[in-house]
C-alpha cells in the first residue's frame, strides 16, 4: 500500500519560505512521477509543480522561479522549496505519486494522495 505524508506547512509573511516535504512508504521513488497540488476553498485541486522518472520539472506559470520540486530517492521524499510567498499562494498543499508510464504532470489524475499540509501567507 503507497502511503504519502505530508510536513513543513506553516503561517509566514509575504515574502518568507517554507519547505514543504512528503515522505513515501511502500514503493521505490524511481519507479513513480511526483507532483506537488494545492487547492483552496471552494476551488477546485491546482498543480503546482511536478517531477518526472528522469527528473524533469515542470511548474505552474504562477509559481515558476519561486518555487522548486525535487525528490531525494535515497530518503523516499519529494521536497518543494517555496521562496518569495505571496498571500495567494495560500492553500492546502497536497504530494501525489503516479507509476511513471502513466505520468500525469500538472493534472490531478493521481492515485496516490496525502493528506496534505497547511500553508497560510500573510500580507
Amino acid at each position: 500500500q503507497v502511503q504519502l505524508m505530508e510536513s513543513g506547512g506553516g503561517s509566514v509573511q509575504a515574502g518568507g519560505s517554507l519547505r514543504l516535504s512528503c515522505e513515501a512508504s511502500g514503493y521505490t521513488t524511481n519507479d513513480y512521477c511526483w507532483g506537488w497540488f494545492r487547492q483552496t476553498p471552494g476551488k477546485g485541486r491546482e498543480g503546482v509543480a511536478t517531477v518526472d522518472l528522469f527528473g524533469g520539472t515542470i511548474y505552474a506559470d504562477s509559481v515558476k522561479g519561486r518555487f522548486t520540486i525535487s525528490k531525494d530517492n535515497t530518503k523516499n521524499t519529494l521536497n518543494l522549496q517555496m521562496n518569495n510567498l505571496k498571500p495567494e499562494d495560500t492553500a492546502m498543499y497536497y504530494c501525489a505519486a503516479e507509476y511513471w508510464t502513466r505520468c500525469p504532470y500538472l493534472t490531478t489524475n493521481y492515485n496516490f494522495w496525502g493528506q496534505g499540509t497547511q500553508v497560510t501567507v500573510s500580507s
